[in-house]
């Protein structure tokens, strides 16, 4: 008996003993099993502050650390009617991050001996061809790099709810029309037809399709197994379905046509296995040459030359396809930090990585004015932190600062800003700096900037800042926690010799003519025309442009993206205005709504036909299935359109209804007025 109590306070005493050391080595035992927990937490609790107030609908989230999938979560509802929850399989519209699969595809082919970065676009697509003979010197590494001179963006029809077969030669027709805005190589404003042209090379030096290219030579050997098309030819797949922020209403699932572009659809969990595949470790499909040609800081000579004179990274900070390639100066420790952005109108993404250790971050959200890049860069400085790869910001509270005076200096920067012009004014006595829109004449406030140490800030704490390079006056915002410097403005020269269109188009109004159904809905089918009194020279249409001829005007500066010209003809009669790759009639081709029966044929170039209204009335209008109805109001405000409204509607006089279909398509439109008041 007594051997079994020594044996009994024995065992009881060594389970104490026990209980006591793993109590001691406990916090540094669970700091090695969870060293995730503080990103991790920062992920949750970010993707659900931006859900719950409204900035994004719903998320995703993954990260990985030395090639291995340490966390990936899902966020909110995929799809409310059906009550599915997102899950780490959902899929999103990744946007722009669909551009660095896009310059993989290319550096594969250089790999290959296939294509040389630095030889001219001409040489692979022999059909390319611009109103600009500089442009037999755009290089392929300038499509991938931004540097390239386009306009920007072909946009028209090019984002919507169908896909359009066309694009290709839609786009090349645009820029056989169109000049450059600056020299190739010179500045890299941020352009999407350059990756449009880098997917039509990948297709005629492969022999294959683009996706079927990216399927074969990416996807499969990386395993993204849910990577491909965007969401609007995936209907079948789990896809995370977009609401409308003001009503809650689904909105038909998007499709974007420029595949290289913005075109493709992906999961978190996708995009950081893909991020690995530039660590140079693990799965490999590039070469170490293509890698470090790809994760290398690609400026233009502008972004050069403001380097040399600031040390700062103007025009992002370009690799090929990436919007980020350089050393974080957040970290303090030489972190090389990639980096990739993606938007949609519906949906908003950030990929980051770092190479060296492998850590990748991904996050995608749905939402009109998500904040992905926010919540991306705040899980990744976690991670950087635990890794003691990052001091962890200082927590001391101290009083905020307070403005500074603005050295006169910065008087230089007052004037007009394109490319949608706003005006800047310094106000030396108050000390802040007052940014207007014009509109209709008027000056509207957009923002007041107070300066502070060599910048200039917002209520918000948003940074800015006033920089010379080359001659050129930009206005910058800082991006991308505040690591790089985006042009937004550039400031336009006051003209010596003026010149003036053939027709007066100060306040003149325009539809919007080259409209399939399937385009997702933007606010430019009804446009007023302007001219700037004290800044003659110039019109507004679509952003600000110099007048050049009776019947042409121009891009005015080269620093800033998606800019466009502007050319007018005459139709039967009426004046009609191009710009760049959106068609308009003047508002008086519209013919008047006759009260009864009305009959409305699409002809054979597939532009849309419009009708005013003299008075108010009540339509019914009968259509095709396929074909598609806007009703506005006088003022241009959507009222009534068919892809989310059916039935009778109401149309206020001086209202207006465009009627969009394909070649042959006829709508019946039954106008009435007696039984107005009671249907009203």
């Amino acid at each position: 008996m007594g051997k079994f109590k020594t044996m009994k306070r024995f065992l009881i005493l060594l389970f104490v003993m026990i209980t006591i050391a793993l109590l001691a080595i406990g916090p540094v035992w669970a700091e090695e099993q969870d060293p995730y927990q503080s990103a991790i937490i920062t992920a949750r609790t970010e993707s659900w502050r931006s859900i719950n107030s409204g900035i994004s609908g719903s998320a995703t989230v993954a990260i990985m650390d030395q090639g291995q999938l340490v966390y990936a979560e899902g966020f909110g509802m995929a799809d409310r009617a059906k009550s599915i929850p997102v899950d780490t399989e959902t899929i999103f519209n990744i946007g722009s991050i669909s551009k660095l699969f896009c310059a993989t595809a290319v550096m594969l082919l250089v790999d290959d001996g296939l294509v040389e970065l630095d030889n001219p676009v001409i040489e692979y697509l022999s059909e390319f061809t611009m109103a600009d003979d500089r442009y037999h010197d755009i290089t392929v590494r300038m499509l991938l790099d931004h540097s390239s001179g386009f306009p920007g963006s072909c946009y028209a029809n090019m984002i919507g709810y169908q896909a359009k077969p066309d694009v290709f030669h839609d786009t090349l027709d645009n820029l056989s029309r169109a000049t450059l805005k600056h020299a190739p190589g010179e500045m890299a404003p941020y352009c999407n037809d350059g990756f449009t042209l880098a997917e039509m090379l990948v297709e005629r030096v492969s022999g294959q399709s683009y996706i079927d290219f990216l399927s074969e030579r990416v996807f499969q050997p990386l395993s993204l197994k849910r990577t491909g098309k965007s969401l609007g030819e995936r209907p079948m797949d789990l896809l995370a379905l977009f609401y409308a922020p003001d009503t809650g209403q689904e909105i038909p699932l998007e499709v974007l046509s420029v595949l290289g572009a913005g075109g493709l659809a992906s999961t978190a969990i996708d995009l950081v296995r893909f991020a690995d595949a530039f660590s140079g470790k693990g799965n490999q499909i590039l070469s170490s040459e293509a890698i470090g040609e790809m994760t290398s800081w690609q400026p233009s000579l502008l972004a050069q030359k403001a380097w040399e004179e600031t040390g700062l990274y103007v025009e992002f900070a370009y690799g090929l396809g990436l919007d980020l390639a350089i050393q974080y100066p957040q970290s303090g420790k030489g972190v090389k930090l990639i980096g990739k952005g993606g938007d949609t109108t519906d949906y908003h993404s950030m990929l980051l990585s770092v190479p060296e250790e492998r850590l990748s971050v991904a996050v995608i959200q749905s939402g009109r004015n998500a904040d992905a890049v926010k919540i991306a860069f705040d899980i990744m400085d976690s991670l950087l932190i635990q890794k003691g790869l990052m001091e962890a910001p200082a927590t001391t509270v101290a009083k905020p600062k307070e403005p500074q005076a603005i050295p006169e200096e910065y008087l230089a920067f007052q004037g007009y800003y394109a490319p949608n012009p706003f005006k800047v004014t310094f106000d030396l006595e108050t000390n802040t700096v007052n940014v207007t829109k014009l509109d209709k004449k008027e000056e509207v406030p957009v923002i007041t900037l107070t300066y502070r140490d060599g910048h200039f800030y917002g209520p918000d704490d948003s940074r800015f800042s006033f920089l010379t390079v080359n001659g050129h006056h930009l206005l910058m915002v800082s991006i991308f926690n505040q690591v790089v410097e985006m042009p937004i403005g550039q400031q336009l020269s006051k003209l010596d010799e003026p010149l003036n269109l053939g027709i007066n188009v100060d306040g003149k109004r325009w539809l919007r003519r080259n409209v399939l159904p399937g385009e997702a809905f933007n606010p430019e089918h009804i446009m007023t025309s302007q001219l700037i009194e004290d800044l003659p020279g110039y019109v507004v249409f679509q952003g600000i442009k110099q007048i050049l001829s009776p019947q042409y005007a121009g891009i005015p500066v080269g620093a800033v993206r998606d800019q466009t010209d502007l050319t007018l003809s005459e139709n039967n009669g009426h004046t009609w205005a191009r710009v760049f790759d959106f068609l308009y009639s003047s508002i008086e081709a519209a013919p008047p709504l006759e009260i009864g029966e009305n009959e409305v044929n699409i002809g054979s170039l597939n532009y849309s036909e419009w009708l005013s209204a003299p008075e108010e009335c009540i339509v019914d209008i009968q259509k095709s299935e396929q074909s598609r109805v806007f009703i506005f109001s006088p003022e241009g405000s959507v009222l009534y359109d068919s892809l989310r409204d059916s039935g009778a509607a109401y149309v206020p006089s001086g209202g207006f209804i465009e009627l969009i279909g394909h070649a042959g398509d006829v709508f019946q439109v039954l106008s009435k007025q007696d039984s107005m008041n009671d249907e009203n």
